[in-house]
C-alpha cells in the first residue's frame, strides 16, 4: 500500500479498500476487534517504525537495547476529510524520544515542552529550587551539624537512660537499707541515717538534672545553629510544592477537549465529575484523545481507531509487542466520555450476556450447599449491567434459599463453584478458603510451547487503580501471589497445564501465565493479558474441602475437553 501525507493524514491509496464497508459506528474504545480498515492503518504505521531511523528512541527491541528501553502504545484513527476521502492519523502515547514534535504524528492536546513555554520557564524556576536544596544538603556544615546533632542526640540517650538506671539502683538499694536499719538501730540513730538516705537521694536527683541540663545545652546550640538551614529548606520546600501546584492546575486548563459538535471542557472540568475529583498525572497524554482531538479540530470524521503497543513490555504490567490493546479506563474513560458525545458508538461487548439462555449444571446438591459447573462467559455475581449469575439462576432454582457466594470464578473462566445454602456452612467453607486449606487445580491452555515441565511461580500482585480491572506485578506494595505448576501436555503451538493457585489473588493465574517473569504465556483467549479468542481456555478442574456438617473432606472433578 502507498500513501502520501498531507496534515499529518495518511490517505489509503490501494484501491482494495473500496471494498471494505465502512463501520457503521465508530469503535467501542474499551473493547473491540480492530475493523479491517484499522489494520490496515495499523499495519502501514508498523510498517514505518519498523523501517524509521529517525526516532531516537530505545524500544527495546534489539538484544543490546534492554538497558532503560521504553515500549510505548501506539494509536490509528481512519477518518474521512472534508471531502469524504479515507485516510488515517496516527498517534503515541505520552512522548517519543522525550519530545512531542514528530511530523508523522498528531501533536499533543497541548505541548507544554514547546520554546518558552510557561511549562518549561515555571519547570525551570521549580528545578533550581531543587538545585538550591541540593546545595544545602551538600553542603560541609550543615552536614556536620546534621551528623553533630545526630551523635549528641544518641550520647545524651545513652547517657541519661544510664544515670536513670542507675538512680533506679540506688534507690532500691536505699530501700533494702531502710527495712534492716529500721530493725538494727533505736529511733534515733535511725533518724539520722534516714536524713542521709534522703540526702543521696535529692543527690542523685540533682546529678540527674546537671545531666540533663548538659545535654540540652549542647542540642540547643546545635539546632540553634541548624535552624537557619531548616529554615531556608521548609521555605523552599513550601514554594516548591506551591509551584508545583499551581503548575499543575494551570496544565489541566490548558488542556481542553473538543467533541464532535465543538463544545471544548478543559480537564478540570473532566474530572472534577468523578471520583477521583481530580485528573490523575499524564490524563490527556494518551493515543486516542489526542487523534479525536485533532480530528475534530480539523474537520476529519472519525470512521474507526485501534491502539497497539510497541517494544518492550513494562515490568510491572502486561503488554506484547503489536499486540492491540483497548483504552485505559482511570484516564481515558472520563476523556473519551466528553469527546464521544454524540457520536454513534458500538455496542459494548461486555453487555452481551451469551449465557443468557443455558441452564446452570448443579454437580452437588445436599442441604448444606452445592456445587456448580459454571460455564464460560457467565458472570458468579450480578455486574453493574448484566444480572444474570450463577447466584441470580441459582437464587430462582432455590425459591426461597438465599444461595451464599462463597468464592467467585472469573466470567471467562469456567469451571467449579462451590455455593453455601446456610449462613454456618458459608462461614465454615470462607474460613478454610482464608485459611488455604481448600485443594485447588486449574487447567489452562497457554498461547506457546513451554519448555520445562513444572515450576512455582512468585509474583506479588496489585490492582491497576487507574486501568481496573487489569492487575500489576508491584515487588513494593504488591500481595503476596504463589502458583504451582505442571505441563500436562505439549501441542503444535501450545500448551495444557495444570495450575495450582497457593494463593487466591485476583487475575493470579493469568497474569502469571502472561507476565514476562512468569511463563509469558498467555492463556489462549484471555483478552485483558493476551488476544480474545472465542474463550479463555481457563477451567476450574478440581476442588476439595471439608464438608461443615459431615466433618470429612469431599471433592469434585470436572475436566474440560480442550
Amino acid at each position: 500500500m502507498e500513501d502520501c501525507k498531507h496534515s499529518r493524514i495518511s490517505y489509503f491509496l490501494d484501491k482494495s479498500i473500496d471494498r471494505i464497508a465502512l463501520p457503521e459506528r465508530f469503535t467501542f474504545p474499551f473493547y473491540y476487534e480492530p475493523h479491517p480498515l484499522a489494520k490496515i492503518a495499523a499495519d502501514e504505521l508498523q510498517h514505518y517504525l519498523e523501517t524509521q531511523t529517525d526516532l531516537n528512541h530505545n524500544f527495546g527491541l534489539d538484544i543490546d537495547q534492554d538497558e532503560n528501553a521504553i515500549g510505548k502504545m501506539f494509536g490509528i484513527m481512519v477518518v474521512q476529510d472534508p471531502q469524504g476521502k479515507l485516510g488515517y492519523l496516527s498517534g503515541f502515547s505520552g512522548k517519543l524520544a522525550g519530545t512531542n514534535d514528530h511530523p508523522e504524528f498528531v501533536p499533543p492536546v497541548f505541548d507544554m515542552l514547546v520554546e518558552n513555554s510557561f511549562f518549561l520557564k515555571e519547570q525551570e524556576i521549580i528545578s533550581s529550587i531543587n538545585t538550591q536544596l541540593e546545595a544545602i544538603y551538600a553542603d560541609e556544615n550543615y552536614k556536620r551539624l546534621c551528623l553533630d546533632l545526630e551523635q549528641l542526640s544518641a550520647g545524651s540517650q545513652q547517657e541519661i537512660a544510664a544515670w536513670k538506671q542507675q538512680l533506679k539502683s540506688n534507690k532500691d538499694n536505699r530501700k533494702a537499707l531502710r527495712e534492716k536499719l529500721r530493725t538494727s538501730l533505736d529511733q534515733q540513730a535511725y533518724e539520722v541515717a534516714e536524713a542521709d538516705l534522703v540526702n543521696q537521694s535529692l543527690y542523685d536527683k540533682r546529678q540527674l538534672r546537671d545531666i540533663t541540663n548538659k545535654w540540652d545545652t549542647l542540642l540547643t546550640d546545635i539546632r540553634t545553629k541548624l535552624a537557619g538551614y531548616e529554615a531556608t529548606i521548609e521555605a523552599l520546600k513550601n514554594e516548591r510544592k506551591e509551584r508545583s501546584a499551581a503548575l499543575q492546575q494551570q496544565l489541566f486548563d490548558q488542556y481542553t477537549f473538543l467533541n464532535k459538535d465543538g463544545k471544548s471542557k478543559s480537564l478540570q472540568e473532566i474530572f472534577s465529575a468523578t471520583v477521583l475529583g481530580k485528573p490523575p498525572a499524564g490524563a490527556g497524554e494518551c493515543a486516542i484523545p489526542k487523534l479525536l482531538q485533532f480530528a475534530f479540530a480539523n474537520g476529519y470524521k472519525p470512521i474507526a481507531m485501534a491502539e497497539f503497543w510497541w517494544g518492550a513490555s513494562p515490568k510491572s504490567e502486561i503488554r506484547k509487542h503489536k499486540h492491540f490493546y483497548p483504552s485505559c479506563t482511570g484516564k481515558c474513560k472520563p476523556i473519551l466520555a466528553h469527546m464521544l458525545e454524540g457520536m454513534p458508538i458500538d455496542e459494548n461487548p461486555l453487555l452481551h450476556n451469551p449465557e443468557q439462555n443455558r441452564s446452570l449444571d448443579i454437580v452437588f446438591e445436599d442441604e448444606n450447599l452445592l456445587v456448580v459447573n459454571k460455564p464460560t462467559g457467565l458472570r458468579s455475581v450480578p455486574g453493574v449491567n448484566i444480572a444474570d449469575s450463577v447466584y441470580t439462576r441459582l437464587k430462582y432454582v432455590l425459591e426461597d434459599t438465599e444461595p451464599l457466594m462463597i468464592h467467585r470464578l472469573d466470567m471467562d473462566t469456567s469451571g467449579l463453584l462451590v455455593v453455601a445454602k446456610t449462613v454456618e456452612t458459608h462461614k465454615h467453607i470462607q474460613r478454610q478458603f482464608l485459611q488455604r486449606t481448600v485443594s485447588k487445580r486449574y487447567t489452562a491452555l497457554l498461547s506457546k510451547v513451554i519448555d520445562q515441565s513444572e515450576g512455582e511461580i512468585d509474583l506479588p500482585l496489585s490492582a491497576d487503580l487507574l486501568n481496573r480491572p487489569r492487575q500489576l506485578v508491584c515487588f513494593k506494595s504488591g500481595k503476596k501471589s504463589v502458583t504451582r505448576w505442571k505441563v500436562i501436555k505439549r501441542y503444535g503451538s501450545v500448551t495444557k497445564v495444570a495450575f495450582w493457585p497457593l494463593t487466591g489473588r485476583t487475575h493470579q493465574l493469568r497474569m502469571h501465565s502472561a507476565h514476562e517473569l512468569g511463563l509469558n504465556a498467555p492463556i489462549v483467549g484471555d483478552d485483558l493479558y493476551g488476544t480474545a479468542s472465542e474463550r479463555m481456555y481457563l477451567h476450574a478442574a478440581y476442588l476439595e474441602f471439608m464438608h461443615p456438617q459431615k466433618k470429612e473432606r469431599i471433592s469434585f472433578e470436572v475436566e474440560e475437553s480442550f
